[in-house]
């Protein structure tokens, strides 16, 4: 599942039906579609795109004697709207494209987002859950950025991605969860390495990596810290890699304020990476929303390249900053969908070391955005 067990604690509704359906199914679907232009300013490189970015998750819940058995599944036609080195954006690192580091493009999601099942049963004061996913998240992080309410409106990856909640398209992932009150400990077995860059097809492969988070959730609130280690998670660097996350999210029940602070740190051979985020929405009126975003993030892109085994050197950081301001307006509210347009602009802080290639880089988008009904899943009862 895709981190159903956190996102049900900190009341989160993405594809994760409640269990109150008695002797039936119940099923649930969402989505979100951007579709815009993508425009991208630095200095000798001007690049822009016409792009989308989707994804449609579908999840069905019923009991079975005294638990509750939910699936879901996640699909992106990314590997199609975006081109195939990815989305631009300037300072993005992660991932490979031609055997290549990528740098200045987020690349795209699979088109198997997720695809896994979960079983949970209370015994003894405690919840328990036990999930396994042949595309899934391990326990570890925040709630993916498009699933995150504070980033909802916002159709760009954060420059931290890869040090915060880039692990939640894993092949391959078994977890098992406890839930006491506000708190909930889970624990993942997973794939460590990255997807590769066949968008369509499944990577699976043996379990050898490890995560544990902990999280508690009161009201509006939630939190999480979690660790991970990782066999060799990146095809340019054959070393394994550890990972830190911690967070802190405001989400109020009516929907008109969300907010994320979190704190990410890959610890890799060539040095500790760290990344800072601040991310909010604030529904302005019914139609009208804001929505911004603060990162500072350490960057290796002066030393990013294939490393073989036993080639070892210290990476120089870039410590990026990146304020982003976005407005969104709904246009046409069905009952059964919401179509707005919005756009957004990011400056950038660049640190010295990459003045002289980046100069005073701007961001843009302008786009056009789908999501069915007032932004919660839609719900259908079969009995």
């Amino acid at each position: 599942m895709l981190d159903s067990t956190l996102r049900a604690q900190a009341t989160h509704e993405h594809a994760q039906p409640s269990s109150s359906a008695q002797g039936g199914w119940q099923w649930t679907v969402e989505g979100s579609a951007f579709f815009g232009y993508n425009y991208q300013y630095r200095k000798f490189t001007d690049f822009s795109a016409w792009e989308s970015q989707n994804w449609l998750m579908a999840g069905g819940v019923r009991r079975i004697r005294s638990g509750t058995f939910s699936a879901s599944t996640m699909l992106s036609l990314e590997p199609w709207t975006l081109k195939n080195i990815g989305s631009p954006q300037a300072f993005q690192t992660g991932e490979t494209f031609k055997r290549a580091p990528l740098i200045d493009y987020q690349h795209p999601h699979d088109l198997i987002m997720g695809l896994g099942a979960t079983y949970g049963v209370p015994w003894q004061r405690v919840t328990w859950h036990f999930s396994g996913a042949v595309v899934g998240t391990p326990a570890f992080g925040p709630v993916v950025f498009m699933h995150r309410r504070s980033a909802a409106d916002n159709p760009q990856a954060p420059l931290a991605h890869h040090h915060l909640d880039s692990m939640h398209i894993t092949p391959g992932v078994i977890t098992a969860a406890g839930t006491a009150g506000p708190w909930t400990l889970d624990a993942s077995l997973f794939r460590g390495r990255e997807p590769d860059e066949n968008r369509t097809d499944l990577d699976l492969g043996p379990l050898d990596s490890y995560s544990v988070r902990l999280g508690w959730a009161r009201g509006a609130w939630s939190a999480q810290a979690s660790g991970a280690a990782l066999t060799m998670p990146e095809a340019i660097t054959p070393y394994d890699a550890k990972r830190l996350s911690a967070s802190l999210s405001y989400d109020e029940p009516d929907r008109r304020l969300a907010w994320t602070a979190a704190f990410g740190q890959n610890r890799e051979i060539h040095g500790n990476l760290e990344a800072y985020l601040l991310e909010g929405r604030m529904q302005l009126r019914p139609r009208d929303a804001v929505y911004g975003r603060v990162e500072s993030v350490a960057k290796d892109i002066l030393d990013a390249g294939f490393h073989p085994r036993g080639v070892f050197h210290r990476h120089r950081q870039s410590q990026v900053g990146a304020l982003t301001i976005g407005y969104v307006r709904d246009l046409w509210t069905p009952s059964d969908a919401r179509f707005g347009v919005g756009g957004d602009v990011t400056g950038y802080l660049v640190p010295d070391n990459l003045r002289d290639a980046y100069g005073s880089p701007v961001s843009i988008h302008v786009f056009l955005r789908y999501r069915p009904g007032n932004g919660r899943a839609a719900v259908t009862h079969v009995h």
